[in-house]
This record gives C-alpha cells, sequence and structure tokens, in this order.
C-alpha cells in the first residue's frame, strides 16, 4: 500500500516535469511543477477508492489550482507556468483512448460509457479551475491578510 503510493507519487512528480521539459517551462520551476502535479494526484489517488473520478478530480483540480496560485504569487510568474503543467497527471487521457478503441471496434456501450466519464472528468477539472481562478489575485498575498489584522486591531 505505501509502497503503492509512493511510486504514484514519485511517477506523477517525474511526469509533471517531463510535461513541465516538454513545453519549455524554465528550469528553476520544474521543482514546483512537479510537486503541483505530484499533490494533485495524491488527492486524486486518496478519494478515487471512495468517490466517483469525476468528483476526486475535482478535488484534485482545487489542490492544483490552489498551489499554483500561491506559487504564482510567490515566484512571481504566470499561473500558466503551474497550473498546466500540474493539470497533468489529471486528465482523462485514458479514458479518451478507450474511447475511440471502442468505437473502432464497435462497442458502443463501452464507448459510450467511457466517453462519458471523460466528459464528466473534464467537466470536473474545468470546475475545479473556475472555481480558485475566480478568488481574486490578492488573497493570495501576506500583505493582504495582514492588511486585514490591522484593520480588525
Amino acid at each position: 500500500m505505501i509502497r503503492e503510493l509512493i511510486v504514484n507519487v514519485l511517477c506523477s512528480f517525474s511526469g509533471t516535469i517531463a510535461y513541465s521539459v516538454l513545453y519549455n517551462v524554465p528550469k528553476k520551476y520544474y521543482v514546483c511543477c512537479g510537486m503541483t502535479g505530484a499533490a494533485g494526484w495524491l488527492v486524486y489517488k486518496a478519494l478515487v477508492q471512495g468517490i466517483s473520478p469525476a468528483i476526486a478530480s475535482f478535488f484534485g483540480t482545487l489542490v492544483v489550482v490552489l498551489i499554483s496560485r500561491m506559487l504564482t504569487v510567490r515566484m512571481k510568474c504566470p499561473i500558466t507556468i503551474f497550473l498546466v503543467s500540474g493539470i497533468f497527471p489529471l486528465v482523462p487521457g485514458a479514458g479518451v483512448y478507450y474511447t475511440a478503441y471502442y468505437l473502432v471496434t464497435n462497442q458502443l456501450s463501452l464507448a459510450a460509457m467511457k466517453g462519458i466519464e471523460s466528459v464528466k472528468i473534464a467537466f470536473a477539472i474545468v470546475f475545479g479551475i473556475v472555481c480558485i481562478v475566480s478568488i481574486p489575485r490578492e488573497v493570495f498575498q501576506m500583505g493582504y491578510w495582514k492588511q486585514r489584522r490591522w484593520r480588525k486591531g
């Protein structure tokens, strides 16, 4: 169990970094991108055992986007560097592949089932991104919280 979890985290970490390399992310952001992808995948794997893959993808996406927003403010760079790389492990690529495979092999009921599941996961990812990106940028800056505490005191 623990060994499988460690392998999953390492694979998602290295896969996210490989995706970052492929899309020319600056080298100084590789580790942060890897940690973002690994955190999202870890949340997904923890939740998918008890709930549907779409809902687990939603919560994994929330974690990825939240970490991306924090790193964006901290490192003073665009959010797409961390967001696109971090979402990579959650994208339902295998589901889309099997949908096409079942269509080609004329197994239409399996194709419909896999296709609908893939669309649900894709919408969950989009909804997770929208939920966190709609929060104003100032909330992720330390000065905002210091100023709020000063006003109350």
